[in-house]
């Protein structure tokens, strides 16, 4: 079985115009922005980079490369880059179009802002009971 980041690797490769290039772009800006990032490859062939739980999933439409937040609803966005399902509770996207180009600077500090929610919501340990 290939590893996941294999298989984002060829479907990069596979996609081969401008959305191939697009997701490429973003993979590296994600990795740049958490070198510990997880990828994986969920739901019938979803790019997913996780840390800590899921930050974002990558996928490719015919006009569209679609990156869904997790949790982008309770992510600070102050350079406006979600585009795209604003009106959920929980999720928030960034479509980018053809000769679209995100701002790299400001993608990688949402991908921080992401994985530092996702290590704030860790269980917290019990209580030890006090001895007597």
């Amino acid at each position: 079985m290939k590893k996941a980041s294999e298989l984002i690797s060829k479907r990069i490769a596979e996609l081969g115009d401008w959305r191939g290039k697009t997701l490429a772009r973003m993979r590296k800006l994600i990795r740049e922005a958490n070198p510990e990032v997880v990828e994986e490859w969920k739901w019938m062939g979803t790019p997913v980079w996780s840390h800590e739980g899921i930050l974002c999933t990558g996928e490719s439409y015919k006009n569209v490369v679609k990156l869904t937040f997790a949790k982008g609803a309770l992510l600070k966005d102050p350079a406006r880059l979600f585009n795209s399902s604003l009106e959920g509770n929980v999720r928030r996207a960034i479509d980018i179009h053809e000769g679209e180009e995100v701002d790299g600077t400001a993608f990688k500090a949402l991908v921080r802002r992401a994985v530092a929610l996702n290590g704030s919501r860790k269980p917290k340990p019990a209580k030890k009971a006090k001895s007597r």
